[in-house]
């Protein structure tokens, strides 16, 4: 048995000479001769200049084959730090600054306020250059104006150093430094990769946004790993997807369920694509899945959806259905896949089987503490030494996960405890609804009332009154919405997900 790769030099090892690695819509293919070749010089380019293990260097990239391999290239001997390049100037301040970048990645030509923001911060920018002609993700670094200089710690990264950095959310406070380590991230691209039974064969659309965990983990290391290739497209396009597919041929691909509900939205006038480009599985992951959309995805397109749990902290994946049909559980994260997962009271005690509490986990995937946060780490963890996720959930005696809402996102409507992820279920059994989003807004005397937000499917119609009255046959008249806001479209977060914390300001209901 082959001892398991801790670094991402050693990751992408696994693929033949000749076989792709990655790939994009009308590309050319880099063989993971050439990926390997890349990173190889792009490390010793860095060092070259002064930037070794352990030096941040931030990256400024548009989604594609180019971002795809410069992370995995900067990370292999530096500490990448994918930024989205939809920042305004203020947010690329407040992150470069806090994450001490030594280096800015952008594109050639890049008019993106990072540039100014490093100028600004004293930070040396370097261009990067695609070379398309050999191979998608193909590219050169442009050093001009940055001093060479020998790289105090050169050579590839070591399996404690830290491989890559993104902060938390921040949606209610501020956003918490992540470091995870060589080791970490290589764990969770092992746990996925045995959770879908990845295999050389493999071949993956990624449609994830590359500056998140989820695309740079599920979406590309973890098939890589297995000598698997990836198609990078520009970002996700719900126009454009189905001809991506019916070109890629992938064998896969991961999402969020708003991209999902979007697929599935336009799957009636794609028929003929579906049915001659099967695929294996498709896979959803960084917010719940209602399970009226995950059985709608199933039978559309003949495949298994497997469900997956992920947050950043633990480099993504927690828990993960399944990958053989019929063995998914709808409304369920699935079992443990990769670290320890287990439910615990509110002092940290475990708690048995269907018993609601907080979901922990700890693992060699799981981050070992927050960045110069001490105050963070000590409530984040258990003196059991288990990371607190934050999310309410249940694991029933055959090990399957599910969750029943964020804590912080739970409902207290004058003592009454109101799960929205609940209200979103019964919601999505509207034959009129598309999507929604159920959340908490303030309430003089109730301390918070329950509202959503709903999007009714084309062609179709329904009234605030009827989903109230649908609701009620279902819900407890203490959970049914006071307000329901239809609108063409509802508030996303960067990366495509549903966020509830916040959305009643958004909204103007706060």
């Amino acid at each position: 048995m082959s001892t398991p790769a801790l670094t991402l030099h050693d990751l992408i090892r696994t693929g033949a000479d000749s076989a792709t690695a990655l790939s994009a819509p009308d590309g050319i293919a880099l063989s993971f001769a050439a990926l390997r070749a890349l990173v190889d010089r792009t490390v010793r380019d860095l060092n070259a200049h002064g930037i070794g293990r352990g030096d941040r260097v931030a990256i400024v990239l548009d989604n594609g084959p180019e971002m795809a391999s410069a992370f995995i290239a900067v990370a292999a001997g530096t500490t990448s730090a994918p930024l989205n390049p939809a920042y305004t100037s203020e947010e690329f301040e407040f992150y470069m600054g806090d994450l001490d970048a030594k280096l800015l990645v952008a594109a050639e030509g890049s008019a993106s306020p990072a540039v100014g923001v490093a100028g600004k911060l004293g930070i040396p920018v370097v261009r990067l250059r695609p070379i398309p002609a050999e191979g998608a993700g193909s590219f050169t670094l442009d050093f001009a104006g940055v001093p060479a200089g020998d790289a105090k710690r050169a050579g590839p990264a070591e399996p404690g150093n830290v491989a890559l950095v993104l902060h938390t959310s921040g949606t209610t406070s501020r956003p918490k430094i992540v470091p995870l380590s060589q080791a970490n991230v290589c764990a969770s691209a092992r746990n996925i990769r045995a959770a879908l039974a990845f295999t050389a064969a493999d071949r993956g659309l990624n449609i994830m946004p590359l500056f998140h965990i989820h695309g740079l983990i599920a979406g590309i290391l973890a098939p890589l790993s297995a000598g698997g290739s990836v198609s990078c497209t520009p970002g996700f396009n719900a126009l454009k997807f189905f001809g991506w597919m019916g070109e890629v041929r992938p064998s896969w691909y991961t999402a969020v369920p708003t991209m999902h509900q979007a697929i599935l939205a336009r799957a009636a006038r794609n028929r003929a694509v579906i049915e001659a480009n099967p695929l294996r599985f498709i896979r959803s992951s960084s917010s719940s899945m209602p399970v009226k959309v995950l059985e709608d995805l199933a039978a559309t397109f003949d495949a298994p959806v497997v469900e997956a749990y992920g947050m950043t902290e633990a480099a993504h994946q927690m828990c993960s259905n399944p990958i053989a049909r019929g063995t998914q559980r709808p409304g369920s994260v699935g079992l443990a896949a990769g670290p320890e997962v287990t439910i615990v009271d509110e002092d940290g005690e475990p708690l048995g089987a269907d018993e609601t509490g907080e979901i922990v986990i700890r693992g060699d995937n799981v981050m070992g503490g927050y960045e110069n946060n001490p105050a963070a780490n000590a409530t984040a963890f258990t003196r059991h030494g288990w990371f607190r996720t934050g999310d309410q959930g249940v694991k029933d005696a055959a090990g399957y996960v599910t969750i029943t809402g964020r804590l912080k996102e739970i409902i207290n409507r004058g003592g009454e405890k109101i799960s929205p992820r609940e209200v979103d279920e019964v919601f999505m059994h509207h034959p009129a609804v598309a999507q929604c989003v159920t959340f908490g807004r303030a309430h003089d005397k109730l301390g918070e009332d329950v509202a959503a937000a709903v999007v009714l499917r084309e062609g179709m119609s329904a009234d605030v009154r009827e989903l109230q009255g649908f609701l009620g046959k279902h819900l407890a008249p203490f959970k049914v919405p006071s307000t329901i806001l239809l609108l063409d479209e509802i508030p996303k977060g960067a990366t495509g997900k549903l966020q509830r914390i916040g959305m009643a300001k958004k909204l103007g209901l706060d």
